[in-house]
């Protein structure tokens, strides 16, 4: 039965960071493409990140380029969210998701229960 655990989420100051990790049982991550998603309270999710399986390519929200980084330990599979310079807008429940091929289309399917992260002084 395929699952994803987030973890790592908490509360940072601005310009603190954060790694956000997902753990994935019953699956491996390189077969599917999986990304970062967040939902800020009163807003629709947004998708922050995504790496595909296919080739390795990786997209990111243009709030985040520069500041975030994704990537995959294919060993222990898990995937990471690096966040640095953390802003209060960064501020919301963070989720990861495997897709249905593997390259980051719109289709995703597998969701973890999230991890909250706060950016707040």
């Amino acid at each position: 039965q395929a699952q994803l655990v987030e973890s790592g989420g908490g509360v940072v100051q601005p310009g603190g960071s954060l790694r956000l990790s997902c753990a994935a049982t019953g699956f491996s991550l390189d077969t599917f493409a999986i990304g970062w998603f967040r939902q800020a309270p009163g807003k629709k999710r947004e998708g922050v990140s995504c790496i595909a399986s296919s080739d390795g390519s990786i997209t990111y929200a243009d709030s985040v380029k520069g500041r975030f980084t994704i990537s995959r330990d294919s060993a222990k599979n898990i995937l990471y969210l690096q966040m640095n310079n953390l802003k209060p807008e960064d501020t919301a429940i963070y989720y990861c998701a495997t897709n249905r091929y593997s390259d980051c289309s719109d289709e995703y399917d597998y969701w973890g229960q999230g991890t909250q992260v706060t950016v707040s002084s």
